[in-house]
């Protein structure tokens, strides 16, 4: 057996050209073309930013990786690509006003792609948005922006050196998440700097993408701000964000009646078929509460306080030491959603997903932030979001599986499909694909959205 490298017409990610097909229905290429950096190296701005997309859509996470695209066939299949030291040029042209500019074209394809109805399903009755922000280490000197901030790995809080970038989630309880508008900011910044600006274009990106009914914005309790809070409410949404329980707090919750409280399904809960409710140590209660009592009274906000209180363990009762009375743990959350006291709660605790599409963008693009220059890497962020809602709307495409499987899944099994290249008369490619592949269904389903149907075997 021997390996040589020899063969010119075959494709290692032949699920770029659906997946590009998708972007070209949405108008990106246009879109794009709008974010044109000064300079000889912003030439070409929209095919140059398609390929970073592209590449990043292929499993790239560094510059250098987009070399990947001009791998056998890919140039005679798409065209136009440009090589790794291109694209780095380009992306370091690129100032804080590009980025924005790029921000309007994530915006606007973002809202292209929700048009149908597979990707946002049940948005013009409900939808929510998450906001939160993490930091992404990073090392050396030469990092423009990286500072030390607090990050949580494997629950204990570090200072990391790193850059900080702010996202959005728009989802819905049908739908898994895409991205809403995305911004990177210096390693040092607080997680609610910039935050009150962020949440109105994400509240403005899911009314054009088609959230016509309740929007709810969900905040951790880094997020407790009145500024941010008003926001919300000023572009007529419904907010709930996590309480640091103070000592304001720890009195209101002393007022709550001791009868009060219900118990709610939480882990380890069993369902008491004769009492007809749930047995469990989580409790919840509300209250009204104002908050942020120490400003000006106009920028005081009133709402509902919901209280889920946990026993606390007594760790000291193997060795003999039982509680004289019962303690717990507090979790206060502020809202003024209009769902029921248990909904609104279990609702609030759904915020954690927005930790798995951070994790999907760590697991891809994200993986690094490749460039010294700062623009570069919000430019980055921002591309790297494009290629996160591109693939949620290929997965979309291909069937139930997909629509709510992680992106590295989908790019595993849709993107990065082999394929072989052959001419069939003048200007006719026909791919050729694995026979019997244990994805070909879902695979043909994305290629008829995006392209048509396949044609027949030659």
């Amino acid at each position: 057996m021997r390996a040589v490298f020899d063969d010119p017409n075959l494709l290692p990610n032949v699920g770029l050209a659906p997946l590009l097909a998708l972007a070209g229905a949405a108008g990106l290429p246009g879109l794009l073309g709008a974010a044109r950096p000064a300079g000889p190296c912003g030439a070409n701005a929209a095919a140059k930013a398609m390929c970073l997309v592209a590449g990043m859509a292929a499993g790239a996470d560094s510059i250098d990786d987009m070399d990947l695209l001009r791998d056998g066939a890919m140039e005679t299949v798409f065209g136009g690509i440009r090589a790794p030291s291109t694209l780095g040029s380009f992306l370091r042209a690129f100032t804080w006003g590009n980025v924005r500019q790029l921000d309007r074209a994530h915006r606007g394809l973002t809202t292209a792609l929700a048009a149908g109805p597979r990707l946002l399903p049940g948005r013009e009755a409900l939808a929510f948005i998450d906001v939160d922000s993490t930091q992404e280490r990073v090392y050396g000197y030469q990092k423009e922006g990286a500072g030390f901030g607090h990050a949580k790995v494997q629950g204990k809080s570090l200072l990391l050196k790193g850059l900080n970038p702010l996202i959005s989630v728009i989802s819905t309880p049908l739908a898994a998440q895409v991205l809403g508008p995305v911004r990177l900011r210096g390693g040092t910044t607080g997680s609610a700097r910039g935050a009150a600006g962020l949440v109105a274009e994400a509240i403005g990106t899911a009314r054009e993408a088609g959230c016509a009914g309740k929007v709810i914005v969900r905040f951790d309790s880094a997020f407790y701000n009145s500024a941010v809070i008003r926001t919300v409410i000023r572009h007529k949404a419904h907010f709930s964000v996590t309480v640091p329980v103070n000592s304001s707090v720890r009195a209101a919750i002393a007022a709550i009646p001791g009868n009060a409280w219900t118990a709610i399904r939480y882990p380890q809960a069993v369902w008491d078929g004769q009492l007809g409710c749930w047995v469990s140590d989580a409790e919840v209660a509300e209250a009204s509460y104002t908050a942020f009592t120490s400003k000006p009274k106009k920028e005081q906000v009133t709402a509902r306080l919901i209280v889920r209180r946990v026993r606390a363990r007594n760790e000291k009762a193997a060795h003999g030491q039982d509680e004289l009375f019962p303690a717990y743990r507090h979790h206060a959350v502020l809202t003024d959603s209009p769902f029921e006291m248990i909904q609104s709660e279990g609702q609030h605790r759904d915020h954690a997903i927005v930790e798995q599409v951070i994790a999907d963008l760590n697991a891809g693009p994200l993986a690094h932030l490749p460039s010294g220059h700062f623009g570069a890497n919000g430019a980055w962020l921002v591309l790297a979001a494009m290629a996160h809602n591109l693939l949620r709307a290929a997965g979309t495409r291909a069937g139930t599986r997909y629509a709510r499987a992680r992106t590295a899944t989908v790019r595993r099994d849709l993107i990065a499909m082999p394929a072989r290249i052959a001419r069939h008369g003048r200007g006719n490619l026909v791919l050729h694909l694995p026979a019997g592949h244990h994805r070909e269904q879902a695979w043909q389903n994305l290629w008829t959205e995006a392209c048509g149907p396949p044609a027949r075997a030659a």
